[in-house]
Order: C-alpha cells, then structure tokens, then sequence
C-alpha cells in the first residue's frame, strides 16, 4: 500500500512539476495581483520554503491544496480567492475570517510565539475595534502565506460539488495526506503547522483539514494529467 502511494505520490509531483513548466514557474502571492491575467477558475497548490520530499523525490512538498466555487451558482473566481488568502497588499493587513488558511496559520505563529489573541477566530465578522486589535498578527499571517510558492491549474468548469475542481482537490489532499497513515514526505520538525490548534493540520501535514482522512481514488491522476496535457497544448 505505501509503495502504491509512493509511485502515485511521484507521478503527482511530476504532473505539478510540468504544470510549474507550463507557467513559467511558481509564484507567490505577495508578488501577485489582480491585474495579472488569471482564470476564472481553477485548482491551487502552495508549497513552503523548507519543506521538501524525501520519499517520494526531491523539491518541496505541497503544503495545502485548494479550489473555490464548490457550491452551485457561486461566483467566487480564482484570484478572488487566492486575495482573500493573500491579504490587503496596501496595508499587509487581511480578514482570516474570511480564509481558513489565514485562520489556522495564525493559530500557529500565536503557539509559536505565545502570543495574545483572544478574539482570533471568534465569530464569522467582528467590530472595528476588534479587527484593529488584530492587524499585527493579520499583518504575519499575510507575510507568511505571501512568501508561500504557489502554481494553479486552471478548470472552468461550472460551480458545484461534483466539479473536476473538488475531485482534484479532495483527492489530491487524500494523496499528500499523512492522516492516520504512514507519514510519506513528512514535514520538517521546525513545520510551522506542527504548532496549529487543528489535529488534522498537525498530523496530516498539510494546512487542510477537509479530506485529509479520506482515501484517494488513484484514477484523479488521470484527470489531472489529462489537464496539465491540456494546458502544455495552449502554451
């Protein structure tokens, strides 16, 4: 079984690897913008400076793995969300409430550096002075997501639960996932994530939560090669 995962696990990586070709390479939020040409949607992988493969090869790891437009007739597009992960570029400031990448990354640095921050989290909105007495921390998050390699794969496919978009996502997750299995590809001892308040970031090795005990359909290595195929055609 753990062999299966690491030949799907190196055919995966050399998929990303022939995507990041495509694109001209990987690119991190705090350099990006709205202004850059960008699908509608798509499928984003991050990766995170020191954290590399072992058994699977060599280069970093994915770290986490995410799609938008799950929910039918949403018009959320790609960039709109990756800028809620990335954060406000003028201020550096951002809105974890409105990303759970942001949310779990701060409950981390708070961890790792004991930090005061009783209202993180708490509620889907808050007040003025409560986003204020947030900013700092908003502030690191932002610079640790921004300096985060990142490559996407775009699908425009229409928004639902059954979109090639979340059977990407939820098995690629499955895949990279160290959940309740032997750890392939672990994380370094100094993994930020290892000091998150999730159990299932903490111990999959990823900064997800969602699919992360699931089992992964292998046949999505298909599907997504069939698109990395398709995208080195119109390049």
């Amino acid at each position: 079984m753990a062999s299966q995962r690491i030949d799907d696990l190196q055919r995966f990586y050399s998929a990303i690897g022939r995507l990041e070709e495509r694109l001209g390479g990987a690119r991190t939020l705090a350099n990006c913008s709205g202004r850059q040409r960008w699908p509608q949607r798509g499928v984003y992988f991050f990766m995170e400076d020191g954290e590399s493969r072992s058994e699977s090869g060599t280069g970093q790891r994915i770290v986490r793995v995410g799609t938008h437009a799950l929910k039918a007739e949403s018009g959320t597009r790609l960039w709109s969300r990756l800028s809620q992960h990335r954060g406000q570029l003028r201020s550096g400031g951002g809105n974890h409430r409105g990303s759970i990448f942001r949310l779990i990354v701060g409950t981390a640095l708070i961890a790792r550096h004991g930090y005061e921050y009783p209202t993180w989290g708490n509620g889907n909105t808050a007040n003025s002075d409560i986003r204020l007495g947030e900013t700092e921390l908003e502030r690191e998050v932002s610079r640790v997501i921004g300096a985060m390699p990142f490559v996407w794969l775009a699908i425009d496919d229409e928004p639902g639960a059954d979109s090639l978009r979340g059977y990407i996502e939820r098995n690629s997750i499955a895949l990279l996932s160290d959940f309740n299995k032997r750890s392939l590809d672990p994380p370094s001892k100094d993994w930020l994530g290892h000091r998150c308040n999730r159990e299932r970031v903490r111990k999959s090795g990823l900064w997800n939560s969602n699919h992360v005990d699931e089992l992964y359909n292998a046949d999505f290595l298909n599907r997504l090669e069939e698109r990395v195929e398709a995208a080195e055609r119109t390049a």
